[in-house]
């Protein structure tokens, strides 16, 4: 018997078009960009990723080449934009984890110039182009909601107020222009991204493997998340249909609280978990930051995405962890 959700999802693919002839990342050349990249070459897509800097960006695999681009224009590049282009904007200045100081000069605008420069560049080429591209993807991040404390939050959720919030709603009306000109555009939300190497799951597990961990603050504030294989996953299934159009949650469909992720990252490293860390200690590391990725409560659910019947291979937390950390 089939169930109306697996219905939804083949007439949902039903007109995808998965052979794509060329993929413009901008932003493509850091972490979550180069797993795009990888699964893209790997079904035969022609990529090319902008940077201002592509002599530095070393290591793309056959079928992916780098691009001079200087961030705020589409001189140099737009002119190969046309109806077999997927255009994906990932770009803005890195945050890092732990995040370089928000308060350094410039810092703030740096983080939301870049991004929203590169936007613009992006409806310029769109505006200029003969043909237009088949789809648009903007990146964001669940910071858009500001901290909800243990309310779920679905992309019907209205933007925070507080700086990473406007950063996201200035970054997604970068590139709403391209709406008006007839060009399917996405929107994707996501959650912290856990990855083998790196990232904000090196940091979670560190405390873990120094046989030190335990819960963050209170350990009650709720935790998002989406492994990497799921996000890319995600971005692949959301750019093939052409049925996918606004926003959508990448985050994984199983948010935990701090102290449920910390039970489970112990046993999946066999580690004890007793240890409780102070909210003191994560904002010295963190800084600002820290009150949004490690002590602020947000509780992402990705309605849409389960909706339109994309499967997660990872959408709980045990899983993911046992993944990644074996």
């Amino acid at each position: 018997m089939v169930n109306a959700r697996d219905e939804k999802a083949r007439a949902f693919c039903l007109h995808a078009e998965v052979e794509m002839k060329q993929v413009i990342i901008a932003g493509g050349s850091g972490q979550m960009g180069r797993a795009l990249i990888g699964e893209l070459v790997k079904r035969g897509d022609q990529v090319i990723v902008l940077s201002r800097q592509p002599g530095k960006v070393r290591g793309l695999p056959n079928g992916a080449r780098a691009e001079y681009w200087d961030g705020r224009t589409s001189q140099g590049w737009g002119q190969w934009v046309n109806r077999e282009t997927v255009i994906v904007n990932l770009a803005g200045e890195n945050i890092g984890i732990p995040p370089i100081p928000w308060w350094l000069p410039g810092r703030r605008q740096r983080i939301r110039d870049s991004r929203v420069h590169a936007g613009r560049a992006i409806v310029q080429a769109v505006q200029a182009a003969t043909e237009k591209p088949r789809v648009v993807v903007q990146a964001s991040g669940i910071n858009y909601y500001g901290l909800r404390g243990d309310h779920i939050v679905t992309e019907q959720e209205s933007a925070g107020d507080d700086f990473a919030a406007r950063v996201c709603v200035d970054w997604e009306a970068s590139t709403a222009a391209v709406e008006s000109l007839g060009v399917r555009r996405v929107v994707i939300r996501t959650a912290p991204n856990l990855t083998k190497r790196g990232g904000i799951l090196f940091y979670l597990a560190l405390p873990f493997k120094m046989f030190v961990g335990g819960p963050i603050g209170n350990g009650k504030q709720w935790f998002s998340w989406i492994h990497t294989a799921d996000q890319v996953g995600a971005m692949m299934f959301l750019i093939d249909n052409d049925g996918a159009r606004g926003v959508y949650n990448l985050s994984a469909p199983d948010p935990k609280t701090n102290a449920e992720f910390g039970r489970l990252l112990a046993r999946a490293l066999n580690r004890p978990y007793w240890f409780p860390t102070p909210a003191f200690v994560m904002r010295l590391a963190f800084g600002e930051l820290g009150d949004k990725l490690l002590l602020g409560s947000l509780r992402v659910v990705p309605q849409r995405l389960l909706d339109a019947g994309f499967k997660f291979r990872f959408p709980d937390a045990e899983s993911a962890l046992k993944d990644l950390l074996r």
